[in-house]
């Protein structure tokens, strides 16, 4: 079963945008999101209800690096008998550029079973550095633009994926815990999915995941952000080699624009 919480955790991930980082674009002049914005997600291990995550703007933009920014959190934790088993309360942080679409600052608290880890990182985007404060301290290169876990996510829905054709591949870069990682995420057209939210249309993204005993295949992870200009997530599927994790929007407020919900004919 330890797996399968790691699975789960793994997911959470996804949704916050590390396996969907950084395409090599520059932003949007007008981004899909706005301050006060909250979206809300079951996470599913087949039938059983094992987590619940949040996504959430705060209502005000604060003042980082002497530069003004969206503070987006990430909330994600157990529930159930998956609480029982192993309890996880994930905090993450970003603190984004409202202009360069960039973390100016990140902020990680991890509280899985036993295990703790807090992260914080300040970004230096002139001379490509970062600065992280765990138990040490680290001064670490990055590439021009890179993301954060959060902040990639929110950078991803400023981009217009009309450009793209099916076959597509996004070659993305970046942070996670001290390291820099290089990922693909191949463009699937769209297709029309069902949640607790309700019916929409969806453009597809699949992540090249790596080689793991977790995960069924490269190919196993499904994200569908709603084909409109929020392009906000509204369903990950992830086929495991046992079992399979769903990722469901139930609810959502503060959207800067109307959701494109599919219509029965």
């Amino acid at each position: 079963m330890n797996k399968i919480y790691l699975a789960v955790i793994m997911v959470f991930l996804i949704i916050s945008g590390f396996v969907i980082q950084q395409p090599l674009e520059l932003p949007a002049e007008r981004p899909s999101f706005t301050t006060g914005e909250t979206l809300k997600y079951k996470v599913h291990y087949g039938l059983i209800n094992a987590a619940e995550a949040e996504i959430e703007i705060a209502p005000d933009i604060h003042r980082v690096n002497d530069r003004p920014c969206y503070r987006a959190n990430v909330f994600g934790k157990t529930v159930g008998s998956f609480d029982f088993f192993i309890r996880i309360r994930d905090t993450w942080r970003s603190y984004i550029d409202t202009s360069l679409m960039v973390p100016q600052k990140y902020h990680r608290n991890v509280e899985e079973g036993k295990y703790r880890k807090k992260e914080n990182v300040t970004f230096n985007h002139n001379v490509h550095t970062a600065l992280v404060e765990t138990k040490q301290v680290l001064n670490l290169k990055v590439p021009d633009r890179v993301q954060d876990v959060v902040s990639g996510f929110y950078y991803l829905r400023t981009l217009n994926l009309d450009r793209y054709r099916v076959g597509d591949v996004i070659r993305i870069k970046g942070y996670f815990y001290k390291k820099v990682y290089d990922m693909q995420v191949v463009y699937k057209g769209r297709e029309t999915v069902e949640t607790k939210a309700g019916t929409f249309r969806a453009f597809k993204l699949v992540p090249k995941m790596p080689d793991t005993d977790l995960f069924a295949g490269e190919n196993s992870v499904s994200v569908y952000l709603s084909d409109d200009k929020n392009k906000i997530p509204v369903l990950i599927k992830a086929e495991l080699l046992v079992g399979a994790v769903k990722v469901d929007l139930y609810e959502y407020s503060g959207l800067k624009y109307r959701l494109n919900l599919a219509r029965n004919e």
